[in-house]
């Protein structure tokens, strides 16, 4: 039986070009990374022009790791995100006033690196409105994710395949199929997998990436 088309979201593009490859591609989701530890790190002014460009054409999602509200603010008013991705230590009261602050939905992310981890997502649950489920960073590492490492999928096996989830950590278009039909995700979050070196996309690969996770549905 085919599955449902999952939610693709291409995540730390950086440039119009880039952003242009994703949604020639059919992704669902652009995310904007705003964390200036990260490669991928995107200021204000990049964010408005990227920003207009993407308006109506594909879901804008900006990525923050503990940010204040006023950070919040000034990224909301200047690249009028669809969605919010909070990709810190934010408990679910930090992410319940969020989204009663800016009335947007967001995106949790949920480090995973054993069941335990998984358990722990359960208070977030009805609160965020998707839970992404991304490898846990190593002790002391400088970034949250985007590191292209990936995690035991069977620790997901109980999630329900309908439910408000993506997946993310160490996905390419070599293993997004196969990651798929594990795990049964709704969602698929691709960011170092479609890069040609560090914080650099690659056109080639997001169209791979895309391609072979509609398929990976279907298989």
């Amino acid at each position: 039986m085919t599955s449902p088309s999952p939610r693709i979201k291409i995540c730390g593009l950086t440039t119009p070009t880039h952003l242009a490859a994703a949604i020639d591609a059919g992704a669902d989701m652009a995310g904007f990374v705003f964390f200036e530890k990260s490669p991928r790190h995107i200021d204000l002014a990049v964010a408005r022009v990227l920003g207009m460009m993407a308006a109506g054409r594909i879901l804008k999602v900006a990525l923050t790791v503990d940010a204040r509200d006023d950070d919040l603010s000034t990224i909301v008013d200047e690249l009028a995100p669809d969605l919010l991705q909070l990709h810190g230590t934010e408990s679910p009261e930090r992410v319940g006033a969020v989204k009663a602050r800016f009335g947007l939905p967001v995106i949790k992310a949920i480090g995973v690196a054993s069941a335990v981890d998984v358990g722990s997502a359960a208070p977030y649950a009805g609160v965020a409105d998707i839970l992404l489920y991304d490898a846990k960073p190593a002790p002391g590492a400088a970034v949250p994710g985007g590191a292209g490492v990936a995690f035991d999928w069977s620790l997901l096996a109980g999630l329900d395949p309908d439910g408000s989830w993506m997946l993310s950590g160490g996905l390419d278009a070599a293993n997004v199929g196969e990651a798929l039909r594990a795990t049964r995700a709704p969602g698929v979050d691709v960011s170092s997998g479609v890069e040609s070196a560090r914080g650099v996309k690659d056109a080639a690969l997001i169209e791979a990436f895309v391609r072979a996770a509609r398929g990976g549905a279907a298989g």
